[in-house]
């Protein structure tokens, strides 16, 4: 019984990191009309940690542990912070189907990064081929807008250059959580996750502020779309999805948890089309092949 519900509890939290997951891009779109980027983050991370935290407390785990919250702090900035702040940047410089590229390249990282594995993931051809493969399909989910987005925006070059930076630090950051913090975490339950969220609330609020982001919005003003994006982004963007992403980094290999990377990009186009987005034969051929990848990845040796 305890087998089966570790398989159940796994194959919910892959849910959550793929679907659920992918379909914060669009909820993060519809808060950005009302709120700017870094005080989004604030907010969002800042609810979202404290509630977990709190829930943490009352369930009986040791919250306050020195090792637990230094730990947390290096995996809160180095994995939520820099790789989401990253982004806000390089869009400055690159379209939105260039980000979702160049942010899939996430699993090659890891899986070139994650030196404990590096006997297993390399020895298997089939993981080595689907991480490729996966990169690939991304690709073909965006290829045909990158022509007409090209010459729109000057100095892509930079943007890229950001981005590919932001994936190695989520990339180091999610190494670091499963083999540096799992073992505080272990009886800590969420509260690490709670942590993290905090910790990179605090780097959010701080660009919030020194911006003017803080000063210059007005509340009042927020539409309410904006609103339900923002709690839908706590609880089900962070509360759930998040840590069931740090939860899987414990249990399931880094290079297979990673597979999100390729999948979310997925959720978001299959969510464009049923906003009356077109989806491409390219696209949907991009789909088969992420699929495909995905399965190679998981395939049991």
């Amino acid at each position: 019984m305890k087998a089966t519900a570790n398989r159940y509890a796994v194959i919910t939290a892959y849910f959550l990191i793929y679907v659920v997951w992918g379909s914060t891009y669009y909820f993060i779109g519809v808060a950005l009309d009302g709120l700017p980027a870094f005080l989004l983050g604030a907010l969002r991370f800042s609810a979202a940690g404290a509630i977990l935290l709190a829930l943490c407390r009352m369930r009986g785990e040791n919250v306050w542990q020195p090792a637990l919250i230094r730990r947390s702090a290096v995996s809160g900035i180095v994995l939520l912070f820099a790789d989401m702040a990253v982004i806000m940047l390089a869009q400055r410089y690159v379209s939105s189907s260039v980000v979702a590229i160049v942010a899939s390249s996430t699993a090659i990282w890891i899986m070139l990064l994650d030196v404990p594995m590096w006997k297993r993931n390399f020895h298997r051809t089939a993981t080595v081929a689907g991480v490729l493969l996966g990169f690939a399909g991304v690709g073909m989910l965006y290829i045909e807008q990158l022509d007409t987005e090209r010459s729109a925006i000057p100095h892509s070059e930079y943007g890229i250059l950001i981005l590919m930076a932001g994936c190695i630090s989520w990339s180091l950051g999610s190494l670091y959580a499963k083999y540096r913090s799992s073992a505080v975490e272990e009886v800590n339950g969420f509260a690490g996750s709670a942590w993290q969220m905090l910790f990179a609330s605090l780097m959010f609020w701080i660009c919030a502020v020194s911006s003017g982001e803080w000063q210059e919005v007005s509340f009042r003003s927020v539409p309410l779309p904006a609103w339900w994006s923002l709690l839908y982004l706590i609880t089900f963007g962070s509360l759930l999805a998040y840590s069931a992403y740090v939860w899987l980094l414990k249990v399931r290999p880094a290079t297979e948890v990673a597979t999100h990377a390729y999948v979310n990009p997925v959720v978001a186009v299959i969510i464009g089309g049923l906003g009356g987005e077109e989806i491409t034969a390219v696209q949907l051929s991009g789909l088969a092949v992420i699929l495909g990848s995905v399965l190679l990845v998981n395939r049991k040796q």
